[in-house]
């Protein structure tokens, strides 16, 4: 009896896995196409040449720079500082380092809100082109790629994806 249910749970998995052998599964990364689509990265371009954007990237690495010169010269005095000196690098280090977190929260912003719109854009014709392309290729089973652990390249749709929208954004 014991090895009859072995047997029996052993074809069930084998007729379970043959099921799925005839299914016509593909992984797709929806987001990474979006954000390679031409469009997307000619939004990218539009966004780091704006004035705004530019001047904020400028002064992040402004602040860097000093935040660097400051440093170089603390080092080179560190022997010869009195206390009070000491305080007041550390104290001016500080600064710089508030003002670099405030301008990379504001440089993070903008980025956000430009992948929010990309997102808004262009995600319709994601799921269009989906659609079509699951409709071509017969397939049946479309997993996101973020919940697959392996995947031969030829299942990853994620490239014809990018091709079709970028026909449809042109």
């Amino acid at each position: 009896m014991f090895s009859v249910k072995r047997l029996l749970v052993v074809l069930v998995c084998m007729m379970s896995f043959s099921a799925v052998a005839e299914e016509n599964i593909a992984v797709v990364d929806v987001a990474r196409a979006i954000f390679s689509t031409e469009i997307a990265k000619q939004r990218q371009e539009e966004m780091q040449s704006a004035t705004a954007f530019s001047s904020l990237q400028a002064k992040y690495d402004n602040i860097g720079a000093d935040m660097k010169a400051l440093q170089k010269e603390v080092e080179g005095k560190a022997m010869t500082l009195s206390q009070e000196q000491a305080a007041e690098y550390k104290k001016k280090m500080e600064y710089l380092r508030a003002d670099m977190e405030l301008v990379s929260r504001k440089l993070q912003a903008e980025i956000k809100e430009l992948q929010n719109r990309i997102m808004q854009e262009l995600q319709p014709k994601a799921l269009e082109a989906i659609k079509e392309l699951v409709e071509e290729g017969k397939i049946t089973l479309l997993l996101q790629r973020e919940a697959v652990i392996s995947a031969t390249p030829e299942k990853d749709l994620t490239g014809k994806l990018v091709d079709r929208m970028n026909k449809k954004t042109q």
